[in-house]
Protein backbone atom coordinates (compact mmCIF):
# COMPACT_ATOMS: atom_id res chain seq x y z
CA UNK A 1 0.00 0.00 0.00
CA UNK A 2 1.86 3.43 -1.11
CA UNK A 3 2.28 5.59 1.58
CA UNK A 4 -0.21 9.03 1.47
CA UNK A 5 1.23 12.90 1.74
CA UNK A 6 -0.60 15.96 1.80
CA UNK A 7 1.08 18.69 -0.08
CA UNK A 8 -0.19 22.49 1.03
CA UNK A 9 1.03 25.09 -0.88
CA UNK A 10 -0.26 28.16 -1.80
CA UNK A 11 1.70 28.55 -5.27
CA UNK A 12 -0.40 25.99 -7.10
CA UNK A 13 2.64 25.86 -9.43
CA UNK A 14 4.76 23.87 -6.68
CA UNK A 15 1.59 21.67 -5.95
CA UNK A 16 2.06 20.57 -8.97
CA UNK A 17 6.11 19.56 -9.09
CA UNK A 18 5.65 18.31 -5.73
CA UNK A 19 2.77 15.91 -6.62
CA UNK A 20 4.74 14.88 -9.69
CA UNK A 21 7.92 14.05 -8.14
CA UNK A 22 6.65 12.27 -5.13
CA UNK A 23 3.89 10.25 -7.51
CA UNK A 24 6.96 9.16 -9.95
CA UNK A 25 8.57 7.64 -6.45
CA UNK A 26 5.25 5.84 -5.66
CA UNK A 27 4.11 8.15 -3.11
CA UNK A 28 -0.07 8.70 -2.96
CA UNK A 29 -0.18 12.75 -3.12
CA UNK A 30 -3.02 15.14 -2.70
CA UNK A 31 -2.21 18.68 -2.91
CA UNK A 32 -4.11 21.56 -1.63
CA UNK A 33 -3.16 25.64 -2.50
CA UNK A 34 -5.79 26.63 0.55
CA UNK A 35 -4.36 25.91 3.93
CA UNK A 36 -7.99 26.02 5.35
CA UNK A 37 -9.48 24.01 2.92
CA UNK A 38 -6.81 20.94 3.22
CA UNK A 39 -7.24 21.50 7.20
CA UNK A 40 -11.33 21.36 6.39
CA UNK A 41 -10.98 17.84 4.34
CA UNK A 42 -8.66 16.33 6.90
CA UNK A 43 -8.98 13.41 9.09
CA UNK A 44 -6.88 11.72 11.33
CA UNK A 45 -4.98 8.33 10.14
CA UNK A 46 -5.32 9.61 6.57
CA UNK A 47 -1.64 10.90 5.64
CA UNK A 48 1.54 9.50 6.54
CA UNK A 49 3.34 13.05 6.12
CA UNK A 50 2.23 16.85 5.74
CA UNK A 51 4.66 18.25 3.50
CA UNK A 52 3.38 22.02 4.25
CA UNK A 53 5.48 25.52 2.72
CA UNK A 54 5.48 27.96 6.05
CA UNK A 55 4.85 31.13 4.50
CA UNK A 56 1.10 30.74 3.37
CA UNK A 57 -1.25 33.61 3.13
CA UNK A 58 -4.76 32.53 5.50
CA UNK A 59 -2.72 30.43 7.54
CA UNK A 60 0.86 29.47 7.90
CA UNK A 61 2.14 26.06 7.87
CA UNK A 62 3.07 26.13 11.25
CA UNK A 63 -0.69 26.91 12.30
CA UNK A 64 -1.75 24.90 10.13
CA UNK A 65 0.48 21.72 11.54
CA UNK A 66 -0.41 22.48 15.20
CA UNK A 67 -4.49 22.05 14.04
CA UNK A 68 -4.01 19.32 12.24
CA UNK A 69 -1.98 17.47 14.90
CA UNK A 70 -5.23 17.79 16.99
CA UNK A 71 -6.96 15.65 14.22
CA UNK A 72 -4.61 13.45 14.07
CA UNK A 73 -1.14 13.51 16.65
CA UNK A 74 0.84 10.56 14.88
CA UNK A 75 0.91 12.81 11.50
CA UNK A 76 4.61 13.26 10.36
CA UNK A 77 5.36 16.82 8.90
CA UNK A 78 7.96 18.77 7.10
CA UNK A 79 7.94 22.21 6.90
CA UNK A 80 9.43 23.88 3.17
CA UNK A 81 10.61 27.34 2.76
CA UNK A 82 12.72 30.03 1.02
CA UNK A 83 12.75 32.11 3.84
CA UNK A 84 15.57 31.61 6.82
CA UNK A 85 13.76 33.95 9.16
CA UNK A 86 11.08 31.07 9.27
CA UNK A 87 13.57 28.33 9.61
CA UNK A 88 14.89 30.76 12.55
CA UNK A 89 11.31 31.03 13.82
CA UNK A 90 11.16 26.88 13.73
CA UNK A 91 14.31 26.57 15.24
CA UNK A 92 13.72 28.92 18.60
CA UNK A 93 10.05 28.65 18.87
CA UNK A 94 8.41 27.37 21.66
CA UNK A 95 6.68 24.33 20.01
CA UNK A 96 10.43 23.15 18.38
CA UNK A 97 10.24 20.59 21.63
CA UNK A 98 6.96 19.65 20.20
CA UNK A 99 8.21 18.90 16.84
CA UNK A 100 11.45 17.73 17.47
CA UNK A 101 10.62 14.92 15.10
CA UNK A 102 9.40 16.85 12.58
CA UNK A 103 11.95 17.93 9.79
CA UNK A 104 12.34 21.50 8.48
CA UNK A 105 13.91 21.56 4.15
CA UNK A 106 15.08 24.90 2.77
CA UNK A 107 14.02 25.52 -0.81
CA UNK A 108 15.36 25.47 -3.19
CA UNK A 109 15.80 21.67 -3.19
CA UNK A 110 16.72 19.12 -5.64
CA UNK A 111 14.32 16.37 -6.14
CA UNK A 112 16.19 13.42 -5.19
CA UNK A 113 16.74 15.40 -1.98
CA UNK A 114 13.31 15.55 -1.48
CA UNK A 115 12.24 12.30 -1.70
CA UNK A 116 15.14 10.97 -0.06
CA UNK A 117 14.14 13.44 2.98
CA UNK A 118 10.63 12.33 2.83
CA UNK A 119 11.97 8.67 3.04
CA UNK A 120 14.41 9.26 5.55
CA UNK A 121 11.05 10.82 7.62
CA UNK A 122 8.73 8.13 6.91
CA UNK A 123 10.97 5.48 7.58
Amino acid sequence: MPRRILVVDDEPDNDLVLDAILEENGFEVDCYADPLSALEKFKPNMYDLLLLVIKMSKMDGFQLSKEMKKIDNKVKTCFLTACEIYYEQFRKGEEFAVLSKDLFLRKPIQNDEIIQQVKRIMD
